[in-house]
Formats: structure tokens, sequence, C-alpha cells
């Protein structure tokens, strides 16, 4: 049965009507009805992650009415991947640079902007708001703060932290923070009188520890820490080499958790330690790293654990939060939890106690050849659901959608290795990576519906490879530092991979020395942060992307390398040591035109039953709008963002990149209802809410995954005429 969502002083529901109680807005029936919450004052829509709202006059029979209600435009170019928050009538959300806006929920009209300063360019997919129906929070992450603000009027809260605000890199290195990078990708959550983080960290070293920590909402002042990377005589501690706490890093949670309020309990899934994909300084199985962690909320200690990849040298960290459901087995109601993964499986599990609901096998996989690298014999695959993205690349798979690009995946095909899941990286040989590093699942994450446990996940269905490569030695500062930080992305050649990973051969004709370094310093969209790539060290970097020559034996490079090494020394920070092997980059399988060069569908809207685990429908999700016009429709496409389902029986989604549309499916039967289009891709999740007796969908959508379309940003919202 549905949890009644219960707000802040209510005693009792007596008669119909309308009630507000803290942050939570309901609509209430007769008397022991079930509330109905208005608003989405939770990033997810709730502290489960359901994605689900209760809501009902938008449903599968009129959603096809559905029209814009209003469009905001921050007049900004950038990603934007907020699932904004709406309490009362506000709305909450980010620009792409960041500043956090309070919107009129029926208007679109500003309310208030907050600057923080600079211009922030990282993922910014939501805010948290705390209330005791006396005072209220508005908790925003910007760069590597996180700013306590009044939500009436968008000004700092004084009293929290240094002055409003906390820098989520203190307490978590005895060096100089300003040298580290954190971000707040994903909002806390909030449990009694604490707000509950993680952060973004990089992926290559140097990277910060990955610490779940809880502060007061009041003071910023720290209530408890977990250390995903434990520490001597802490559970997990022997599946590190001994003394690996000190120079390792990572195992971060950037992907968002969820709250069992009743329980009390805190689920955390966390991310690879670095570096990602050679791990000769990590030998073991890295716990916990690539884990599901449930902690008590209160104190934070760990109450059980599933690690999904041990010792992980793909980048299959969780990209999403789980969700709370109550599945029925055995004519029995039980609560469980489900996690979805990079790799296309849903894990799913009894609650309190960490019991899988499907039998999970640990298969054997093959070890590493690489010197120094020694792979996990086994790793852990679930017995139900079945996948929802495909695990092995064959030849038949490859793309047949003009003869020509068939026989170039062809030729491709046979120089790379493609064995399936967990096959460790060759030296200078390409893998096939299956679904790809983007999933699978990501960020955007899955909904659920409550009261029939059915989710519903959409799915990246492309294949990428990667490989390794022996780092040289001789190198000058500048190629060291790009090697070091920039070539897993961008590549070893700097051509990047485009769509995904743009290339900078003659980025100084698109950009100036100023704007390097603030992209360099700051990070923008996947890309972190580099802090500590300053003086020397950025000069010789800057030359090396304009030049792709690095004077190695020069006096300047020498130079560079001692004035560097020297200022590390004296603020306490060890410079990174290069490892015997690097990653040679993120490359898509595509073929000549930049197409995926396998055989669609190359994204997917999956609706699988959890009492059961068998899918109910699955579908592709999105187009190419030039591939459609000839012909060549529903091939799927990337997307990222997610869905949510409501009471009214519909799936909405957008997410998908090229076409720029939002959807609404039958969450039935997975029938498409209605589809409308948007000026930019709506890349992050919607939201839906009520005010004034009107339903509303809101989507955030830019142009930042799509340089060749549109470029800018809006929050668009629809209603029925």
């Amino acid at each position: 049965m549905r949890r009644v969502w219960w707000g802040i002083g209510l005693v009792a529901l007596v008669g119909g009507g309308l009630w507000l109680t803290g942050s939570r807005r309901v609509i209430a029936g007769a008397v022991g009805a079930q509330a109905v919450r208005q608003d989405w004052a939770t990033y997810g829509g709730g502290v489960e992650g359901e994605r689900y709202s209760g809501l009902t006059q938008i449903n599968a029979a009129n959603v096809h009415q559905l029209e814009v209600a209003w469009t905001f435009d921050p007049h900004e170019e950038g990603g934007l991947q907020t699932n904004p928050l709406i309490v009362g009538r506000t709305l909450y959300g980010y620009t792409p640079s960041q500043k956090v806006i309070a919107l009129d929920g029926a208007t679109g009209k500003v309310v208030w902007t907050f600057d923080p300063g600079g211009v922030g360019r990282q993922p910014a997919r939501g805010l948290s708001y705390w209330s005791d129906g006396k005072s209220n929070i508005l908790f925003a992450g910007a760069l590597s703060n996180l700013y306590a603000l009044d939500p009436a009027t968008g000004k700092v809260i004084s009293s929290f932290g240094d002055g409003g605000r906390i820098d989520l890199r203190k307490g978590l290195t005895e060096g100089d923070v300003s040298k580290e990078f954190a971000a707040l990708t994903t909002p806390g959550v909030l449990f009694k009188d604490m707000i509950i983080i993680g952060f973004r960290a990089p992926e290559t070293k140097p990277a910060l520890h990955g610490d779940i920590r809880a502060f007061d909402v009041h003071t910023g002042a720290l209530r408890w820490t977990f250390h995903t990377i434990p520490h001597p005589g802490e559970y997990g501690y022997e599946t590190w080499p001994k003394g690996a706490w000190k120079v390792t890093g990572s195992a971060n949670n950037w992907a968002g958790m969820v709250l069992d309020e009743k329980r009390g309990m805190l689920f955390v899934p966390t991310g690879s330690a670095v570096t990602d994909f050679y791990g000769d300084d990590r030998i073991g199985n890295d716990l916990f790293a690539n884990t599901l962690l449930a902690l008590d909320a209160n104190t934070g200690k760990r109450i059980w654990h599933f690690q999904a990849v041990h010792h992980d040298i793909w980048d299959r960290d969780f990209p999403s939060p789980p969700v709370l459901l109550t599945v029925q087995r055995n004519g029995k109601a039980v609560d469980a939890v489900a996690q979805t993964t990079k790799h296309g499986f849903v894990f799913l599990f009894e609650r309190a106690t960490g019991k899988p609901l499907f039998p999970i096998e640990e298969r054997p996989f093959p070890g590493s050849n690489v010197p120094g690298e020694k792979t996990s014999a086994t790793q852990p695959i679930p017995s139900a659901p079945a996948p929802y993205a495909r695990q092995l690349l064959t030849a038949e798979m490859l793309t047949t959608r003009t003869p020509e690009a068939h026989a170039l995946a062809v030729e491709e095909f046979s120089k790379i290795r493609s064995e399936g899941q967990f096959v460790p990286f060759s030296v200078d040989k390409q893998t096939v990576v299956f679904p790809g590093f983007d999933g699978g699942a990501e960020w955007g994450g899955p909904a659920v519906d409550p009261r029939s446990g059915v989710i519903y996940i959409n799915s990246n269905d492309i294949a990428w490879t990667g490989g390794l490569t022996e780092n040289k030695a001789g190198g000058g500062v500048g190629s060291t530092v790009y090697q070091n930080q920039c070539a897993a992305c961008h590549g070893a050649d700097r051509k990047g991979s485009p769509g995904a990973f743009p290339s900078l051969v003659s980025v100084d004709q698109r950009f100036s020395d100023a704007a390097i370094t603030e992209v360099v310093h700051n990070g923008r969209g996947r890309m972190p942060s580099f802090p500590r790539v300053t003086d020397a060290r950025l000069e010789a970097l800057l030359n090396y992307l304009k030049t792709g020559n690095d004077p190695a034996a020069g006096n300047r490079a020498a130079g560079a390398r001692d004035s560097s090494s020297k200022r590390e020394a004296e603020s306490g920070v060890a410079p990174a040591v290069m490892a015997k092997y690097r990653f040679t980059g993120y490359r898509k399988f595509l073929d000549p035109d930049g197409y995926p060069a396998i055989v669609p569908p190359w994204g997917t809207l999956n609706a699988i039953d959890l009492n059961t685990g068998k899918y109910l429908w699955k579908i592709p999700l999105g187009e190419y709008p030039e591939l459609a016009a000839k012909g060549m429709k529903n091939t799927g496409s990337e997307n990222y963002g997610g869905p949510i389902v409501t009471a009214g029986g519909v799936v909405i989604i957008s997410a998908t990149i090229f076409d720029r549309k939002i959807r609404a499916f039958d969450s039935r039967t997975g029938n498409l209802l209605w589809e409308a289009s948007l000026p930019y891709a709506g890349n992050a999740t919607p939201a839906t809410y009520m005010i004034d007796g009107k339903q509303y969908v809101v989507i955030a959508t830019s142009g930042a995954r799509d340089r060749k379309g549109p470029q800018g940003a809006a929050y668009v919202a629809f209603a029925l005429p």
C-alpha cells in the first residue's frame, strides 16, 4: 500500500480541500483518504527516488492535449540538467552558469536570482529544500561550495558555515584545498536537521577521498563522516593495499542518494576509485568503490553493502541514485531497494538486510595480461531481470545503414576485441565496452510506480571502445600534464571523440588563452576542474594544446618541472606519479557519418515488473531527424535525463539528444500518447506539480550535448488548455 505523505505537524485529515504543512502541499479528500502531493519538493520527486506523482489531472486520455504554458529563457548557453523543485507556487532551479533562480511556477516569471560569483559550468542537477514548518532553507551547490539560501528572497543565510556556505573540499585533505576539485553535482539528502552529501571528484589523480558527510543544516558543522576508502581498523581496509587510503582517491557519491525515513536508512551508490582504467596501485576489490551502501542516517555507520564491480577498471561506477519501492513475494509485501547500472542490470535487494531478491551469481571472467594489473576473478551477475541493454557485440550486429558504412564497420571490428562484459583492456589494442561508458542506465535514473512495483528505465545501447598504452619517459611538462589529466577524454592525439568529447586540435583558433584557462580551472559539463594546473605547468599545457609540441629537452620545460615540483613541495601536496600505463581515451564505435556503427536500437525505454523480474514492454527511445526523413525511423538514440511516472497512467520523458522532443507513453503498454518539440534537447528529468488547480509538467532544456544543433537553454512548462 502506498505510504501517505504526512506533512510536518499534521494532526488529522478532516474534510476536503487543500492544506499546507512544511514544504509539502497535498490535496485531501474525505477522512482517511490518501493524501496526494501537489508539489515536487525533493530531487526525483521524493526522498525514496521514485520520480512518481499521484496527480491525475493529466492522464492517458488527455495527455495529447498538452500545450506550452510558459517558457523561461536564462539567455545563457551551456548544459542544463536540472530536475527543478516546486514548493508552494515557486520553482527553484539553476541556469547553465550555476546561478540559482526562483520562478513563479504558474507563469515562469523570475522571483529572484542568486549569483554565487564566478562562472560555474559543472552539472547542477537539483537543489535541496529543508523545512521544519517554521523556518525554511534552500541548499544549492555551486562549484566547490554548498550555499544555504532563504527560499523567499534568495539571500544567503549567513549563520550557516562560513558566511552562508561551506567549502566541500575542506576536511578531505591536509594540503591546500584550493588545489583540489569537488562539486555538488547532485543535491544532498535531508534527514532531520542534517544535510547529507557526496560530491563529484576527478577520475584521474590526484583526487579527494570520496567521504560521505552529514552537516548541521543550521550551522554547517560536521555531524558524521563515512570513509568510502576505509582507514586502518575499518571494515574493508583489507580490500586495498596497506596505506592506500593515504594516496588514492574518489570512490565518491556523485550520483545522489535516497532515504528510508522510517528506518533511518540512507542508500548511497559510489563511483570508481582513481585511476579508472589501470589499478596497479590498488590491487584488491577496493571497497567501498562501485558499492551500494546502506548506512544509518543518524550516525553514518554501515548497515550492509553490495559491490557491483570488484576492482573496477572499466569506469562502471553506479550512475544514478537507487529507488525504494515495495514488491510482492510469496503473497507478502517486501520493502526493497533497486539499483540500476551502466552495464545494463537491475539489482534488487531486501531493504533492511541487503538480501538479494533475485539470485546473484559470482561468475568468472578473464584476467588482465597488463603488467602490474590484477583483476578480480569473478564479478556479480543477477539472474533477473534480464539486462535492459545488449551485452555482447558480434559481427552480425554491425550497421547495415548503408553498404559503405557496413563495410567500414566490418573493417574496424576486425581490429578490436569484443568478448562481452568485464574483459580487461589490452595494451595498444582497443576493447569493446558494450553498453558504452555512458551506459546503459545513466544519471537520469529510473522511475517507479509504487502501486504496481513497475520500474521504468531509459537506456543507451551503443558501443564504445577503450584501451591502454604505455606512458613513455622523456616528455615535457605540457605533454605530461596533458596525458595525465586530459588524454582520457580528449585522446592522446587531442582529436577527442566528437559528440562526447570535443577535439582540441586548433583549440586556440576557437578560444583565447584566458577562456581555456577558465575551463581548466573551473571545468565545464562533464569535465572536472584542474586547479593544480597553474603557473609554469599551465603555460606549458597551453603551448602544448596550441602546437602539439613540447620542448621536453629545453630549459623552459626543465624549469617548469622544477618550479612546479617546488611549489607542490612547499604546499605539502605530493605531485601525481605517472602510472606505467594510461587510458587511450573514450571512443564511440561510430560509422564514417557519425552514427553508431551497430544496428538499432541505439536507445530504449523499458518497463520491468520487479515483482516478477519480467518485462512488460521495451521500445526504442528517440531518433535522428535526418534519418527519419529518409525512412529510418524509431532507431532510438543516446538519451540523458530520466522519466517520471504518474497516477494518471503516463510515463513522461525527454532525454533524447538529437530530435529535441518530450514524449508521453502509456505506462501499461508503452504506446506513444503525445510528443512535442522543444527549443533544445531536454537532457534532464521532468517534474510535475499543481498550482491553482492546474497540473504542469516542466523540463529543463539545453543545447550542450548537440553542438550542431541550436545553442541556448530554457525551462519549458506544459499544461492542459
